[in-house]
């Protein structure tokens, strides 16, 4: 099991990305616009250092929704291979079957 307080801070980012998502988003198209003048693509870009640094999606990590593990992650399941093994073994999840000879 992780840590409680890596899952919350990564919570706390994912927050912070959907909370600035629009207003980054508007900020660099302003910065990469060609067509506008270079003071005001400058001053977006200034504005967007300006934003919070955990408001940024490359700063988000994966982790798995039942046991907060961040490596070894199935994105299309959203788990740790651990739990996804675990709930194969259960039988919890519909078609899988843990192999064994």
């Amino acid at each position: 099991m992780a840590k409680k307080a890596m899952v919350e801070r990564e919570q706390k980012r994912q927050k912070l990305v959907q909370r600035y998502a629009a207003k980054r988003q508007a900020l660099k198209d302003i910065a990469n616009d060609d067509s506008r003048p270079m003071e005001e693509r400058f001053k977006a870009r200034l504005k967007l250092a300006q934003l919070p640094r955990n408001s940024s999606p490359t700063r988000l990590h994966n982790r798995c929704q039942i046991s907060g593990r961040p490596k070894a992650y199935y994105r299309k399941l959203k788990i740790s291979r651990i739990a996804l093994r675990d709930l194969a073994s259960e039988g919890q999840i519909p078609g899988m079957v843990k192999s064994s000879w």
